[in-house]
């Protein structure tokens, strides 16, 4: 990531931080020491190592095998490399989201959902090897090497609004729905972008509610990639409460368990991330288990096995 974008990122976060904490919504989440340094941990480090990383071998590999190709495609019309961005980038991230809940590589993506709020803070919330390899970050390296350096800087920018805005305490699309006016407004921007009742439903700790949709509403940038393939759920209403039952009824996992999975295994009871643990059948959000899911959170977080 260059000094541009990473100084437009940060201004980004800061605006988003900044609402959150004049609506005072941030007061309805109480994070555990855990929960701050997987947050801030994995925002660094995918910053800092992960994208610069990926982008330097891609690079790199691009140099030797196809030398005579670099900004070989820096004559495309913007439109047509974000058009290509969003297939390279944005619907392979949506694929690789969607696989991420299956058994084989839900535990690298487990650390998004076991946050019990909703925040930007929670963004980059996931396992290091998550985004390390997150397809759509080696074929942005690729298209960045074949000319795509600005646009895909200013595809970033927009991408990342989108995503955190999905993710902010502050839910910006509730007006929309309160207006009737907006609905037509409202129609086209949630099955368009990702929003916050949408993205927030996929969040729900339970489905029981008819809001939740914890096996759909996969988008990023895009909601569109959900309505192609059938995974879509729009109820423009929020779930009552985020986050993973499975926590609730074990207490959390630590946060360099979550964030370094499988170098580092977890000794929690009945964990996914742990040898012989739970499986994904037992631990994924089931609105048939047996939990209360009314009870409050901070009553299993603080819990360590």
């Amino acid at each position: 990531m260059n000094s541009t974008q990473s100084i437009i990122l940060v201004a980004i976060i800061f605006g988003f931080a900044l609402l959150e904490l004049a609506s005072h919504r941030y007061k309805n989440f109480h994070p555990t020491p855990d929960d701050t340094k997987l947050e801030a941990g994995m925002f660094l480090l995918l910053i800092a190592v992960t994208q610069p990383l990926i982008f330097a071998i891609t690079g790199a590999l691009c140099a030797l095998a196809m030398p005579e190709a670099k900004a070989a495609w820096a004559d495309l019309p913007w439109w047509g490399m974000v058009a290509i961005l969003l297939v390279a980038d944005d619907m392979t991230q949506y694929l690789w989201h969607r696989a991420s809940h299956t058994p084989l590589l839900w535990p690298l993506h487990r650390a998004h959902h076991s946050a019990h709020y909703m925040s930007i803070r929670i963004t980059y919330r996931n396992n290091f090897f998550y985004y390390l390899m997150m397809p759509g970050l080696w074929f942005s390296g690729v298209l960045i090497y074949l000319g795509f350096a600005n646009v895909y800087l200013v595809y970033v920018v927009v991408k990342l609004t989108v995503i955190m805005g999905a993710h902010c305490a502050v839910r910006w699309d509730e007006p929309l729905y309160r207006h009737k006016w907006l609905h037509p407004l409202a129609w086209v921007l949630e099955r368009t972008f990702s929003t916050p009742a949408t993205h927030w439903a996929h969040h729900a700790l339970t489905n029981a509610d008819g809001v939740g949709h914890y096996k759909g509403n996969f988008g990023n940038l895009l909601f569109v990639w959900d309505m192609l393939f059938g995974t879509a759920k729009i109820t423009r209403k929020y779930p009552a409460q985020v986050g993973l039952p499975d926590d609730l009824k074990y207490g959390k996992e630590r946060w360099f368990t979550e964030m370094f999975y499988p170098v580092l295994k977890s000794r929690r009871t009945n964990s996914v991330l742990a040898p012989g643990g739970a499986t994904f059948a037992e631990e994924e959000t089931d609105p048939n288990r047996d939990i209360n899911v009314n009870s409050g959170v901070n009553s299993a977080v603080n819990h360590r096995p």
